[in-house]
This record gives C-alpha cells, sequence and structure tokens, in this order.
C-alpha cells in the first residue's frame, strides 16, 4: 500500500468533503481516503498495484472536483487587495439595496424616483439590476451547486442555489404581472432576498477564509525556522549556497550564532545547541564529533563542521510539518459523527423544503407563501456549521501549537 495526499480545488462545505471522501472510498485500489475540508486535501491509501495518481486525479474529477496534484506545502492564500475591495463594494451595495427594498416598511424615508407604490417601474428595474450583480458577485456558489447536483454529491451551494434561484424567478415572474397591471404584486418580489442570500454566504466565506489563513500561517512559521542559505566546504574552501543546493554527504559549517541549515552529524568541532523548538529542553545541549544536529536549532558557542544527512522533506522538520497535515486528516470519533448526520443533512433538507412548498399549496396558503417557506428551508439550513466546527477547532488548535512552539523558540 502506498499512502499520498492530494490538494483539493473546489470544496466549500462540509457535504463537498463527505461526498468526495465516500466516492473515493468506493473506487476499486483505494484502502482509505480521508479528505480535509479546511486543509483543503484528501489522505488516500491506495494500492499502486492497481492504480497510480493519474486514476486518483481522475476519480476525484469524477466526483465533482479538482485534483490539484500532490499536496507539497501549506499555502497561505490570504485577501488580496481587488477581494477586499469587492467585498467592501458588494457590502455597500448589500445595505443600500436593503434600504430601497426595506426600508419603507420601517417607515424609513423614502427615495421618491424608487417609491414602489408610486414609481413601481424604476423600483422593480432597480431591484433587478442589484440582485443580477450579486447573482454574478455569487456565481461560483450557483456554478458549484449545480455541479454537485449533477454529481449527486448535493452541498450547502445546492441548497443556496435552489433556494436564490427560486426567489429570482418568482420575482421575474410577479414583475411581469406588475407590468401587466397588477400594480400589488410589486410587494410580493424577493429580489433582495436572493442578492442578501448570496452576500450573507461570501460574508461567511471570507471570514472563515481568514480564521484558516492564520491557522496555515501559524503552521507555515515551522518550516521557517531553517535558515534560507548555508556555507558549504567544497575542496577546502568555504562556500555560501542555498538549501536547495545542499546534497546529502555535503560538509556544512555552521559557526557561533548560526541556525544548523540541515539534519546531519558533526565531524570536527564542539559547541552547545538550542534545541528547544524540538525537545523543548531550555538549556543548549553540547554537542561533540558524531553527535547528531538538528535543522533550525542554534549554534550558540563553537565553530562546527557536520555532515549533511537528512535534508528537504526527510529533514526533522519537514516530517513534523507532515505530521501536522496527517493530524488534520485524523478525525475524531465526534467528527465522524458529525460527517455521517451532514452527509444526509442536505438531501433531507430539499426533501422538507418540497414537501413544505407542496403543504402550503394544498393548504390554500397561495405560491408566494408557498416559495418564501421553501427558500426559506433551503437557505436557513445550513449544515457548514456543523461539518465544519470540528475539524477546524482541530486545525485552529494545531496551529496553535505551533505558534507556541515558534515563540518559545524566539524566546
Amino acid at each position: 500500500m502506498k499512502k499520498i495526499i492530494l490538494a483539493i480545488d473546489g470544496m466549500t462545505c462540509s457535504a463537498c468533503s463527505n461526498g468526495l471522501e465516500k466516492y473515493l472510498n468506493k473506487q476499486k485500489g483505494i484502502s482509505k481516503a480521508s479528505v480535509n475540508l479546511v486543509m483543503a486535501n484528501a489522505s488516500i491509501e491506495y494500492d499502486e498495484k492497481l492504480i497510480n495518481i493519474d486514476n486518483l486525479n481522475e476519480f476525484v474529477k469524477q466526483a465533482g472536483f479538482k485534483s490539484l496534484g500532490e499536496f507539497k506545502e501549506i499555502k497561505v492564500e490570504g485577501k488580496n487587495k481587488k477581494e477586499k475591495i469587492k467585498f467592501i463594494i458588494f457590502t455597500i451595495l448589500a445595505i443600500l439595496l436593503m434600504y430601497i427594498s426595506m426600508g419603507h416598511m420601517i417607515n424609513l424615508p423614502v427615495i421618491p424616483f424608487l417609491d414602489p407604490h408610486t414609481q413601481s417601474t424604476n423600483y422593480m428595474i432597480v431591484l433587478l439590476l442589484f440582485t443580477i450583480a450579486f447573482l454574478f458577485y455569487g456565481f461560483d456558489i450557483l456554478k458549484n451547486g449545480y455541479k454537485n447536483l449533477i454529481h449527486r454529491t448535493p452541498n450547502m451551494d445546492t441548497l443556496v442555489g435552489i433556494g436564490v434561484l427560486a426567489s429570482f424567478i418568482f420575482s421575474i415572474y410577479n414583475m411581469y404581472r406588475v407590468l401587466s397591471g397588477e400594480i400589488h404584486q410589486v410587494m410580493n418580489l424577493y429580489f433582495e432576498s436572493s442578492a442578501i442570500v448570496i452576500y450573507f454566504i461570501k460574508l461567511g466565506r471570507y471570514l472563515d477564509g481568514i480564521s484558516k489563513d492564520k491557522t496555515k500561517e501559524a503552521i507555515q512559521k515551522l518550516v521557517k525556522i531553517t535558515p534560507s542559505s548555508a556555507v558549504i566546504k567544497v575542496d577546502g574552501v568555504e562556500k555560501e549556497v542555498t538549501l536547495d543546493e545542499i546534497k546529502k554527504g555535503d560538509i556544512v559549517v555552521a559557526k557561533p550564532g548560526e541556525k544548523i541549515a540541515v539534519d546531519g552529524k558533526i565531524t570536527l568541532g564542539k559547541a552547545h545547541l538550542d534545541e528547544s523548538f524540538i525537545t523543548g529542553e531550555s538549556k543548549p545541549v553540547s554537542k561533540e564529533i558524531g553527535s547528531t544536529v538538528i535543522a533550525g536549532s542554534i549554534n550558540y558557542d563553537g565553530y562546527i563542521e557536520y555532515e549533511a544527512e537528512r535534508i528537504g522533506r526527510d529533514s526533522t522538520i519537514s516530517e513534523i510539518v507532515r505530521l501536522v497535515v496527517e493530524a488534520s486528516n485524523t478525525k475524531a470519533p465526534i467528527a465522524k459523527i458529525a460527517d455521517k448526520v451532514s452527509g444526509i443533512f442536505v438531501p433531507t433538507v430539499i426533501l422538507i423544503a418540497i414537501i413544505a412548498f407542496a403543504l402550503y399549496l394544498i393548504l390554500g396558503q397561495g405560491i408566494s407563501n408557498a416559495l418564501t417557506t421553501f427558500v426559506t428551508v433551503l437557505v436557513v439550513a445550513c449544515p457548514c456549521s456543523l461539518g465544519l466546527a470540528t475539524p477546524l477547532a482541530i486545525v485552529v488548535a494545531e496551529g496553535l501549537c505551533a505558534e507556541n512552539r515558534n515563540i518559545s523558540k524566539e524566546k
């Protein structure tokens, strides 16, 4: 059996990760698959005699997602300036939309040319334009919802997409009725519902992204413990190189105050090294010829030369980062329970929404009330808090541990 961690793109909620995990575990040749929503990766154990990485990538694609290849490092996406500006703009638009559509309901001053009672056409057109803008803003939500529905793995985006489009189409229909002379239908427009639902989903993901990035940054700092360059001896001459240029067997030099570049064994000299970031030992440890040294530890007081033994991914620091990623993929019992519940949550919610819609029509409540109930059930029922809270708490805890380790190292 071989184990690999793939980076996955396109997961937006716990139903996504659960659907992908179930699909992978059904495939022949895969003994075990665990998908982590927070870290956006999938840990897979497979029989390399039956399948290969290309097959795994294809399985991910068939499930409705995209494999970005082997998970090599923790990437902090961050929020670029363009995204922040876009979010601020749509926040302002959301406030304006709510004021225009509902301000008159709480006796706020009405903009004369947008008065729904006297200027219904202007009122409807403005609401329509605002909503179309929000539909473009949340196009990724609608696209993911449709894609996962087609692949029979409906998720939170599916719920939101159905609710948003149902409200929008019904509002277009009522807009037509108003233009046909049924002026009272102007109060049955739900354009703002479609727009504001998208906005709040985007707001939640924006804040969630910030939290996850902070955690990833803390874990990523572990990698930065090692120096970016080192001095090696080539034919008795010292030469400064990057870590990528160091090979096994190279003789590396560490002077007082410098960090150890790679794991190795001392061949010359004696010194005291600070290894507290690994061992927790507060006092420097005496090292001499034959002693092992760990990448990232600090040389306090001596000149030493050591032979590089474990470099790159084989180093202790890289192993720690790998273990942290694997730990985030290991599901606690409570997380497994949450996964099972959220896995059947979405189709159940869709079924309940359809039943509620039908009952309201049968009871003579009218299509307006029936649709409002239908959309409310779809949108309010969010499995993300159920399926995301537990793994996010685990990853944040790991991030805090990594950050505390970094603080201890700096001290």
